[in-house]
């Protein structure tokens, strides 16, 4: 059973889903814009058997504290430090992290701070280099370069019903998976009175990712995590080209390429949920034991 709880952090609720034994290794799951926790709704029941699932709610998404751009300083180091702090707060030792769109800047920063509790990585669509910053990003680095109202509102699509349902059904195989239910949910979230400048906010700090790239990079020569990739390969947003270079720096790192988009769990959840089973099993299998 998934539970359904909240944890004061800085003054904020925190949301979480939880399932799963503590016995068993856990799994931090970090979502991506513009959902939620929401995305691993059906992930962590499929895994719970075998794993501890933990899934946050960054503040300004999903059931978590939504404070305005005033009392809140939304950048991708603070969301870093609330899940660090939340991570502290439920007790967690050694874990594993998935890491999707957003989740990979937030991950790696404390993947970086705590290497040694990191027991593996699971990425789905999550960028640690250049290559993966593509089409889709150039408005976004023309606001990192001018934070002008003139190029906020050439962003200003991108939180729309039209562009949230696009996140979900572009480069999909079959439309009639996917859920009308998630765009509908997030856009929920999305259209609450000064979510928008929360966005905005977290695409100018999405800017100070890539200078950590090297960073990070240096992070996966040196302590090797073992690492499986589950990548949407039709994603606009995180295209394929962001996938590969993994190999390049992580000697134990299994990569499937997945005929999906962005949100790669709405179609191929059942495949990703069998992949991370047997990528655990084959190297933490004392554990699972």
């Amino acid at each position: 059973m998934t539970t359904y709880r909240s944890v004061s952090i800085d003054g904020l609720d925190i949301f979480y889903r939880e399932a799963g034994s503590r016995s068993n290794p856990t799994i931090l799951l970090l979502h991506g814009f513009p959902t939620s926790s929401h995305m691993f709704r059906h992930l962590i029941p499929a895994l719970a058997d075998r794993f501890h699932l933990v899934a946050p709610d960054y503040p300004g998404y999903g059931n978590s504290s939504m404070p305005t751009v005033n009392e809140f300083d939304y950048t991708f180091d603070r969301i870093a430090e609330i899940v660090e702090k939340f991570i502290a707060a439920i007790d967690l030792k050694n874990y594993s992290l998935y890491v999707m769109d957003y989740g990979a800047p937030v991950g790696y920063r404390i993947a970086t701070k705590y290497p040694e509790r990191v027991q593996a990585l699971i990425v789905q669509n999550g960028n640690a280099y250049e290559e993966g910053l593509r089409e889709f990003w150039e408005p976004i680095k023309a606001y990192w370069h001018d934070r002008s109202s003139e190029n906020a509102d050439k962003l200003g699509h991108l939180f729309t019903l039209e562009a949230t349902k696009w996140q979900y059904t572009n480069g999909v195989r079959n439309l009639e998976k996917i859920s009308p239910d998630t765009w509908t949910i997030d856009q929920l979230f999305l259209d609450r009175p000064g979510n928008k400048e929360i966005q905005l906010a977290l695409f100018y700090s999405y800017g100070t990712n890539p200078p950590l790239y090297p960073q990070w990079q240096e992070y996966f020569r040196q302590y090797q995590p073992p690492t499986l990739i589950v990548w949407g390969k039709n994603d606009y947003i995180f295209p394929v080209e962001g996938a590969y270079p993994y190999q390049r720096d992580l000697k134990d790192v299994e990569l499937h390429l997945l005929d999906t988009g962005h949100f790669a769990l709405e179609e191929e959840g059942e495949t990703i949920a069998n992949y991370i089973r047997q990528f655990f099993g084959a190297r933490l299998q004392p554990i699972l034991a």
